[in-house]
């Protein structure tokens, strides 16, 4: 049995009546909500997509993103660069990065040292990217909600909030029907540890976002906006299935601050990223659901 929470992607009619259920109600008299047109104006990307492109040729690499109209960078490493030497770069080309990826045993072994690098580089976020194959049980997930709780704490003081950032393994069903994302959300301090959605990863594990957007209000401040195709693979945003338009219109619900695309192996590095960013870039959506901030 699918679990409640899981995407219809493979029933596209009853999706599209559903779709038009909530076109009705936006505009009907029972309970609407005011839609405001938006676009995403501050785009940005996950570095781990141009991981060799980094490696080849950091300053120019970052040079050419910036061109594009790319502004907020999330860095997973810096390829050898000292802290101050990556804030020097990317002040050189009117870039920001709001958060960087960073391993679970770093976080556990070496935070004071992750933290210092953050605070160099203006960075609000510290995001737990992954979990290896030997910390997925649910006793695992209990310990590591309890690490980030811990790390919260610390990154805290330093004006850093710490982040988690899913694949699609953490919505796996054990035992008594739970999932382990289920237990990262509730048994994290909110004003602790925020979550980095992944669009693609919960698509791909067969759930649908925006269920977590309603369940867990205004803990989304990232999200990783990457498409996925019929075939399962993942594509450039625009050229795949997934509906921004709809998830987008769950921005302030779901607490969203910075758009980073992804694309986990591009096939045309710069250029897939370009083509990524216009999707993006173009798109509008209507913000339905609002939080008081």
């Amino acid at each position: 049995m699918r679990n409640r929470f899981q995407s219809g992607r493979q029933n596209r009619r009853e999706f599209l009546k559903k779709t038009a259920v909530s076109a009705v109600l936006a505009v009907s008299p029972f309970g609407a909500v005011s839609a405001q047109v938006r676009r995403v104006e501050e785009i940005g990307l996950q570095l781990y997509s141009l991981r060799r492109e980094m490696a080849d040729d950091f300053e120019g690499t970052l040079e050419q993103l910036a061109e594009i109209g790319f502004t907020e960078m999330e860095f997973a490493g810096y390829h050898g660069k000292t802290p101050a030497e990556v804030r020097n770069i990317l002040d050189s080309f009117g870039l920001t990065t709001p958060a960087s990826h960073v391993p679970l045993q770093a976080i556990r072994d070496d935070l004071d040292r992750e933290i210092e690098t953050a605070v160099t580089l203006g960075q609000e976020y510290m995001v737990m990217p992954f979990l290896p194959e030997n910390e997925r049980s649910l006793d695992s997930y209990r310990r590591v909600a309890e690490l980030l709780n811990r790390a919260g704490e610390k990154t805290r003081e330093a004006g850093i909030t710490m982040g988690y950032h899913n694949h699609n393994f953490e919505f796996d069903i054990h035992e008594g029907g739970l999932i382990g994302y289920d237990i990262l959300m509730s048994e994290t301090e909110p004003e602790l540890v925020t979550f980095e959605m992944d669009l693609f990863w919960a698509e791909d594990a067969g759930y649908d976002a925006k269920f977590f957007f309603l369940k867990y209000p205004g803990r989304f401040p990232m999200i990783h906006v990457k498409d996925r195709a019929g075939s399962g693979a993942m594509v450039d945003v625009g050229r795949g299935y997934i509906d921004f338009q709809e998830l987008f219109s769950y921005a302030s619900k779901g607490g969203f601050r910075h758009y980073f695309i992804e694309h986990d192996n591009p096939t045309d590095g710069i250029n897939s990223m370009a083509y990524s960013y216009n999707s993006v870039r173009n798109l509008r959506f209507n913000s339905t659901y609002e939080l008081p901030y």
